[in-house]
């Protein structure tokens, strides 16, 4: 079976070994026990699922929330030579028949990827029921955690799912999760046993700094520019990322700016310069990254502090996938606090505020009550404000508090081409080329480039057309409207709109319920991780001991290359040393009234040490002095 594994990943993948910790993966699912995976990004989490599935019969069943991320990995599979389709919002229910039935019927296909809101529509569920189903693969799955960060309730129906096989192992992966939301996971999941896989997230290439700064944009300056390589940096709003990108300019570095708001064209055009090295620096909102694979990135700012360490991990992560050295650099002051504590209040509206903004989306969608579930629409985000006077940023936190209540789902980035498939047997697609010669060039052209469009969905681009054809892509438009209209194929246009897909009917506002688990234990729970952000932030500790101590990793060495372990190095001791010496200290002072003259002589140590650990103490803040003098801990 190992020897199996590794001819697969060979001629499919072309790696002679795995990663570690990668085949422990691979033998756990395989011999049939339900797996959590904990890997950190950039660590080969797919591989754990595709490999295993490729070696039985059947096909694997992936559940995954990003649907940018599913369709690359159905592409990258399909150059391959695996078969593999996906189910998203935004498709229409044709296309999703389309693609179910093919998973039913062709025993070549190997994986299907889905959304997790399509789990529960009573299609899906028939179909699935005459699946061969080898492996449950569960991307990101500390979405089913009401402790996670990113709680998503369609995950709740995976647990459904399981019923309906109950012989198939689970594999569930994840970048990130704390203690709590690993036990969380394998519960939901309904583990058999729990059987957890824990890659180390240390990454010793990594060198991990906070500055408080009060010109943030100075200082960033700074760093790039003692920095060579690629890197990125992180703000929260999108008129910060096309204000930093042109102050970058004017100092002569080269850089450009990605948020949500980008055209589909305009994003993958800035996201190709960067990858490739035309663009130095990519100034982003946390829209970007999700899937990007630049091992030479040398070093992630943050302007702004995340929402979470989870978030930031995953984006401070992008650096140094090389395995050289790079840097993630956090840039904080005290203003900060001030916007954490405005954050918390925008992103958990007034419920009543929540309510206006459904009842305002049932309108805009033009859907009566009682009717709906099931059905995904076009959402144009700056249409829906403007017609009825909200702000862009409650839309937006309203809408994730109704997702996270299980009433919608809401797909802001899902960038669907446009796609065609032929209706018609080819004998009847000759005889109507041969009396239609307009068509019959554009006919060739999809064809030619084009495969597997006779029997299911497949992206075309009518740009490219036009070039080959030498005519206007708006001709393209209108043969294919055409084609259309005679019935000799479907086309659905490009969409890159939002989607609103209702995962229950549109119900009457005064029974639209939030509860305190979704509202006020979740608000809760948002300022307790923006509170763990802060201390990363102001406390003296090893960056990261205090990463890994967070994600439940204990006696973690400190890593000696942070900006608190090298101001350490000023004291000229050992680890061992300084932290005895502080424990005497804090001892010290805690039992009686101490000063900072007549602490050496309390402490049976070398006088010098004990004076020099003293003196970090206080120039790092861990210790103060009250109005008598006498030294006391500063309570982080």
């Amino acid at each position: 079976m190992a020897d199996q594994f590794h001819d697969i990943l060979k001629k499919y993948w072309g790696y002679d070994s795995f990663r570690p910790l990668q085949e422990d993966i691979i033998r756990s699912v395989a011999n049939g026990y339900d797996t959590l995976a904990l890997m950190p990004t950039g660590g080969g989490k797919s591989i754990t699922f595709q490999v295993p599935a490729m070696a039985k019969p059947g096909l694997c069943l992936v559940v995954t929330p990003l649907i940018a991320l599913m369709k690359d990995q159905v592409e990258n599979l399909r150059t391959r030579g695996i078969k593999a389709y996906a189910i998203y919002t935004g498709m229409t229910q044709h296309e999703v028949g389309l693609a179910l039935d093919n998973s039913i019927n062709d025993p070549n296909t190997k994986f299907l990827y889905c959304s997790p809101e399509r789990l529960g529509s009573a299609m899906f569920i028939a179909k699935v029921k005459q699946m061969n189903i080898n492996l449950l693969a569960i991307d990101e799955s500390h979405c089913i955690s009401q402790w996670g960060y990113d709680f998503r309730p369609s995950y709740l129906e995976i647990a459904k799912i399981r019923s309906l096989m109950p012989e198939v192992p689970v594999l569930a992966v994840t970048a990130t999760a704390t203690p709590e939301v690993v036990d969380d996971i394998q519960d939901k999941l309904e583990f058999r046993k729990h059987n957890v896989f824990r890659k180390s997230f240390e990454r010793k290439n990594l060198i991990y700094l906070v500055r408080e700064v009060d010109d943030k944009l100075r200082y960033m300056l700074r760093i790039i520019n003692n920095i060579p390589g690629t890197g990125i940096v992180y703000v929260r709003s999108r008129l910060k990322t096309k204000e930093i990108a042109e102050f970058l300019l004017q100092n002569n570095i080269s850089a450009d700016y990605y948020n949500a708001g980008l055209t589909t064209e305009e994003r993958d055009a800035k996201q190709t310069a960067w990858k490739t090295g035309a663009t130095r620096v990519i100034v982003a909102t946390n829209a970007f990254g999700m899937g990007i694979d630049k091992p030479d990135v040398r070093f992630v700012i943050h302007i702004d502090l995340p929402d979470t360490l989870e978030a930031y991990f995953q984006e401070a992560g992008r650096a140094g996938r090389d395995e050289k050295q790079a840097f993630a650099v956090m840039l904080y002051n005290q203003s900060d606090q001030t916007k954490l504590k405005q954050r918390t209040a925008q992103t958990f509206p007034p419920i009543e505020e929540i309510k206006n903004v459904y009842d305002s989306l049932g309108n805009y969608c033009q859907l009566p009550i009682g009717e709906g579930q099931g059905r995904s629409f076009d959402f144009d985000v700056y249409k829906f404000t403007a017609a009825y006077r909200f702000s862009s940023i409650t839309v937006h936190n309203c809408l994730k508090i109704l997702q996270q209540c299980g009433y919608i789902d809401y797909s802001e980035d899902v960038n669907n081409p446009s796609r065609v498939l032929f209706l018609v047997e080819r004998d009847d697609l000759y005889h109507y080329q041969s009396h239609n010669t307009q068509e019959d060039s554009l006919i060739k052209l999809i064809l030619r480039t084009t495969s597997g469009i006779f029997t299911e969905y497949r992206p075309i681009d009518e740009s490219m057309f036009a070039t080959q054809l030498q005519c206007s892509r708006q001709m393209v438009y209108e043969n294919l409207l055409k084609l259309a209209k005679d019935k000799i194929i479907s086309y659905i246009p490009q969409n890159s709109l939002p989607q609103i897909y209702y995962t229950e009917e549109r119900l009457p506002v005064k029974s639209l319920y939030i509860g305190p688990e979704h509202y006020l234990d979740r608000k809760k729970l948002y300022v307790n991780k923006i509170q763990a952000v802060v201390r990363y932030a102001a406390e003296h500790e090893c960056r990261v001991q205090q990463l890994l101590h967070y994600f439940g990793m204990a006696d973690v060495p400190m890593c000696g290359t942070c900006d608190v372990c090298t101001s350490r190095h000023e004291t000229e001791m050992t680890e061992f040393e300084f932290q005895t010496i502080k424990r005497l200290i804090i001892k010290q002072i805690t039992a009686e009234p101490t000063t900072v003259d007549s602490l050496p002589d309390k402490i049976s140590k070398a006088p010098d040490k004990v004076g020099r650990v003293l003196r970090w103490l206080l120039d790092n803040h861990c210790l103060t002095e009250n109005e008598s003098g006498h030294l006391k801990p500063i309570e982080q």
